[in-house]
């Protein structure tokens, strides 16, 4: 009986023992296996690199311009924004629209005679009454120098042609209401939801009655269709000079965009002044491998329109570098 005690207790204490034992090996186990943790993560933070911290780089930017938006055609989306649903008086930027329509409705090998009721709008492009143009070179002629004798030639020929009516039915300026209502049905085919038109040039009507008002968004909006439709129309603005001839004589032209050799991989640009509307400007230039950005910039002053694109050229720019 004493033997089988003593048995008994021998083989408690060696079970107290190897539970000892196996706790003690746990135990050294964890540790070694949470110093092994935390070694690997160290070295791991040791050589990770640094989040970089992004700046908005349009952050400190202090714009002259009412409304303007900085418009990525690629992604569908805006890069900076102020004000930009805001509808304001557009000045010459309404030319576009009317090139747009001449575009879309009238060959550009189309023959255009220039009449003297084709003269009768503000600022003199020196065209000659009889002269004959080729549709195409008075549309470029007209974005370029921003003739509004040369927007007024195309809506009222555009329009009379097409409908083979001359002015028989329809006086010259029915045929210019039936244009620019096109004009605002494209407007809205577009989806340019903050513009409307009342005549193809954009001045002022009166004093405080803008010629043809929009957003900076839908301004940028003109332009990306345009681009996206008709991509040549828009091609002779990225030049500071080129000459155009007609029937007559030789025209010399020179674009109204004083800065447009100072934007890099210019695609097209298109100004805009009257006293009430103040200095417009839109842009659009290559990024980088076909990336076309748009800048549309309303209500700033004669300069500072130039200058306010170019700020926002710059940190458009950064922004898109900083997300490669």
């Amino acid at each position: 009986m004493w033997n089988n005690l003593k048995n008994f207790f021998e083989m408690e204490m060696r079970t107290k023992y190897f539970v000892h034992v196996l706790f003690f090996l746990f135990v050294a186990s964890a540790i070694v296996f949470g110093l092994l943790i935390i070694g690997q993560k160290s070295l791991l933070n040791k050589n990770k690199t640094p989040a970089i911290t992004k700046i908005d780089p349009f952050q400190e930017i202090q714009l002259e311009a009412k409304s303007a938006v900085v418009w990525d055609v690629i992604n569908n989306r805006e890069l900076f924004t102020k004000e930009s649903d805001v509808s304001l008086p557009l000045a010459s930027l309404t030319k576009v629209m009317t090139a747009l329509v001449i575009s879309a409705k009238f060959p550009d090998s189309s023959n255009i005679q220039i009449l003297q009721e084709y003269l009768e709008p503000e600022g003199d492009s020196n065209l000659v009454v009889g002269d004959i143009w080729k549709a195409s070179d008075l549309r470029d002629f007209t974005l370029l120098t921003s003739s509004n004798d040369g927007a007024f030639a195309l809506a009222a020929v555009a329009e009379a042609k097409e409908n083979n009516l001359g002015n028989v039915l329809y006086t010259q300026e029915d045929l210019r209401n039936k244009f620019i209502e096109e004009m605002n049905n494209t407007a809205s085919e577009i989806g340019l939801s903050n513009s409307r038109f009342f005549n193809e040039h954009g001045l002022d009507r009166t004093v405080d009655r803008g010629g043809a008002y929009g957003s900076a968004k839908d301004m940028a909006m003109l332009f990306a269709y345009t681009l996206q439709n008709f991509p040549d129309m828009l091609e002779a603005t990225r030049y500071k000079k080129l000459e155009f001839k007609s029937a007559e004589k030789v025209y010399s032209a020179t674009n109204t965009n004083d800065f447009v050799d100072q934007i890099p991989n210019l695609i097209a640009s298109k100004t805009g002044y009257t006293d009430l509307a103040g200095g417009n400007l839109v842009i659009a230039y290559d990024a980088g491998l076909n990336r076309p950005i748009i800048i549309s910039v309303l209500g700033s002053s004669t300069e500072g329109r130039f200058t306010d694109a170019l700020k926002l050229s710059e940190a458009s720019l950064k922004y898109l570098q900083q997300e490669e």
